[in-house]
């Protein structure tokens, strides 16, 4: 979580000093990296782009409800967007938010109008501006939600018992796993 920590508030730190920062040495940075990357953890490098500077100043949430046969088409379709930088299906009275990027209003009132609006798989649409980002975080680590709350991290029983020292993980065979299960006769 450390290493994660780091690349966080800087994903081109050197290996030397990220070693440095986690307090582990180059070769064991270097290593558990690696792992992290070929587990998947990792799955990419970018860049953060100040979207205003890039000329796309407005930001806006679209909230989809889809014809429920239909999601195959408002898949292929959302894809050919360039402007749709993220979409979530959810829950509750939308099927679907969609987050786009553009120059000015008269962007979303056409994507929305024309676009969404002519693809047979959108039934409605709700559209909410957003006026001011408060908070963007690259990602979201379990170790952040620990140091908030001023608590130790998550605890299985086993640990809270003291059989397991926190932060190691105790592997259980399966025959004792499905002997736990298994109630008293």
């Amino acid at each position: 979580m450390k290493i994660l920590e780091v690349l966080r508030e800087n994903g081109r730190i050197s290996v030397s000093a990220l070693a440095e920062r986690v307090g582990i040495s180059r070769a064991n940075a270097y290593t558990r990296f690696e792992a992290l990357r070929a587990d998947g953890v990792i799955k990419r490098f970018t860049a953060e782009i100040d979207h205003v500077r890039t000329g796309l100043g407005i930001t806006a949430l679209i909230f989809v409800t889809v014809r429920q046969q239909m999601w195959r088409q408002f898949r292929a379709e959302l894809a050919r967007m360039p402007e749709v930088e993220y979409c979530a299906i959810t829950t509750g009275q939308h099927d679907a938010m969609i987050q786009v990027r553009v120059a000015d209003v008269a962007e979303v009132h056409t994507m929305v109008t024309d676009r969404l609006a002519n693809i047979p798989a959108v039934k409605a649409t709700e559209t909410v501006f957003i006026l001011d980002e408060v908070l963007r975080r690259p990602y979201v680590l379990p170790s952040d939600r620990d140091a908030r709350s001023n608590r130790p991290a998550r605890r299985t029983p086993q640990e809270a018992q003291g059989d397991v020292p926190l932060g190691k993980m105790r592997f259980v065979g399966a025959a004792e796993g499905r002997a736990a299960l298994r109630k008293d006769d």
